[in-house]
């Protein structure tokens, strides 16, 4: 793997409540200099959740996007907290949004939510052994649950509503995984 580019100089250049907008001064291994900008999160972390309950059936979550200022069913999701262990993260997340706890967590894979963009990792959980535990969130409005079965997981991608990429990958992530636990 090719070594990363030197960093020169780094300078946050605009912040928000949620993000910082950082300016890299980059030096290429072949001596071309470029500046590059990033948003860099201001937490510790991030999950996803993938709740799949006894029947085989993923736990699904309506929840209000502003990046498009519509409504979408994706997968229960949130900050780790500092010091917060990713698999406990994801089991709180999962009670405060979808009001189940689970027995069993399987950390899938660490993933980048844009590598070109932003600095921000995003943990992938598989949650099974379902129980009903509700937390509360920061939500400011309950969120509708809905739950699929992962047999018809095309069908659910092909709805106008499920266009999360992020819950779009974790669910095939999750799909490839069980098939391989479960041949």
């Amino acid at each position: 793997m090719p070594t990363p580019p030197t960093i020169l100089k780094r300078k946050i250049v605009a912040r928000s409540r949620l993000f910082r907008v950082e300016q890299l001064d980059l030096r290429f291994s072949n001596g071309v200099e470029r500046i590059y900008e990033r948003l860099s999160g201001a937490g510790y972390g991030a999950v996803v959740v993938v709740p799949l309950t006894a029947a085989g059936e993923i736990l699904l979550v309506r929840e209000y996007g502003a990046g498009s200022h519509r409504y979408h069913w994706g997968l229960p999701k949130g900050a780790v907290d500092p010091g917060e262990d990713v698999l406990v993260a994801a089991d709180r997340e999962l009670k405060e949004e979808a009001g189940h706890g689970a027995r069993r967590l399987c950390a899938l894979k660490r993933i980048y939510l844009n590598p070109f963009y932003m600095e921000r990792e995003l943990d992938i959980v598989l949650a099974e052994d379902l129980y009903p535990e509700s937390l509360p969130g920061d939500e400011p409005e309950p969120l509708a649950t809905m739950c699929w079965p992962l047999a018809r997981l095309s069908e659910l991608l092909a709805r106008d509503d499920v266009n999360d990429a992020i819950s779009i990958s974790a669910l095939a992530l999750a799909r490839d995984h069980l098939a391989a636990r479960d041949s």
